[in-house]
């Protein structure tokens, strides 16, 4: 799919960027170019140390903001497909600046838009978030406004032969600033703090998170937003796997935060086709004929008022589970 394929990775010095890096370099080692695009000088020296440009010829570190459309333009010349994966995304500190997550993740969004169409890029996936599902906060709001803009980018792209979707998922484990990490490094100080014990929270690994978007990029006809089946946590569970001696601290929801999560509203249940691994949220106006995708992916409309919520989840992590993940995909060398 990548073979001799040019690919950008907005936000690429991110945990999901990293993660699309050794996966796309291990599977597609004749891959044509990989950029990696973001504002962090540091970490992309940090990034360059793992894969530097001596032994992985194809990788490219470009410095730019997707803030910035003209750095946009320049960096998506000759470039296949984008992977958009920059963002603020931390709920409080995007609700104490307000102004600077509307830059970033909406009109960041309508650059890589604007810079994808003035270039010869054929496909753009977007990534998403179960906080842009009904959102309650100012990053969801956000999120929310970009998917509606990638999918409706398909509506404006004249003749051009390119395609928009996105995937929206769930907590990633072990990424930066996530509950886990923060949960491992609480526990020398044995006290961890608990927001509320009745929350819950989908989970997904990082290469779960990386196999959607490539999912997206081999599969999109355009206009698609995907939702992965994936469990859900109890926070509470989360902090008996990671310290069960630990004092657990009631500290109380951070501003804008939910005690469960959605990723598909019941209003989202007319357009939402169950694909077997993942759900797909259709456009209400798609640019292809429905049957024609319903044939081609065996796609099943869910039931009618159907909603996913990580509180009422089929499927959840129990604390066994929790502790073979976190040394699985977080830490190798943890210990209860």
């Amino acid at each position: 799919m990548l073979s001799n394929k040019s690919v950008l990775i907005t936000g690429g010095t991110g945990s999901l960027g990293k993660e699309l890096t050794k996966t796309i370099l291990k599977n597609w080692p004749d891959v044509k170019r990989l950029v990696i695009y973001s504002r962090d000088e540091q970490k992309q020296f940090q990034m360059a140390q793992d894969y530097p440009t001596s032994e992985y010829p194809a990788i490219r570190y470009f410095i730019g903001d997707v803030r910035d459309l003209e750095r946009l333009k320049r960096a998506f010349m000759g470039v296949d497909y984008v992977i958009h994966a920059a963002a603020m995304k931390h709920v409080h500190i995007a609700e104490y600046n307000p102004d600077e997550c509307v830059k970033t993740n909406i009109g960041g969004a309508e650059n890589v838009i604007k810079a994808a169409l003035e270039s010869a890029v054929t496909k753009v996936v977007a990534l998403s978030t179960d906080k842009a599902c009904a959102p309650i906060n100012l990053y969801g709001a956000t999120k929310l406004t970009s998917d509606k803009l990638f999918i409706a980018a398909n509506n404006i792209k004249g003749h051009k032969d390119i395609k928009f979707s996105v995937v929206r998922y769930g907590n990633v484990m072990g990424s930066n600033g996530s509950v886990i990490p923060f949960f491992l490094k609480k526990k020398k100080e044995g006290v961890l703090p608990i927001t509320d014990p009745n929350m819950t929270r989908f989970n997904i690994s990082l290469s779960g998170g990386v196999d959607m978007v490539l999912h997206a990029l081999e599969t999109a006809w355009g206009g698609e937003l995907f939702v992965p089946k994936i469990p859900s946590y109890k926070i509470m569970d989360v902090a008996k796997a990671v310290g069960p001696e630990c004092e657990y601290k009631i500290s109380g929801i951070r501003p804008g935060e939910k005690i469960h999560e959605e990723m598909i509203t019941s209003s989202d249940s007319f357009t939402t086709y169950d694909l077997g691994k993942y759900y797909v949220i259709l456009p209400q106006v798609p640019g292809w004929k429905l049957d024609d995708y319903i044939k081609e992916f065996n796609a099943k409309l869910v039931p009618e008022g159907f909603n996913y919520s990580s509180g009422e989840n089929a499927e959840w992590e129990t604390i066994d589970s929790l502790r073979d993940l976190i040394t699985e995909h977080v830490d190798p060398t943890f210990k209860p």
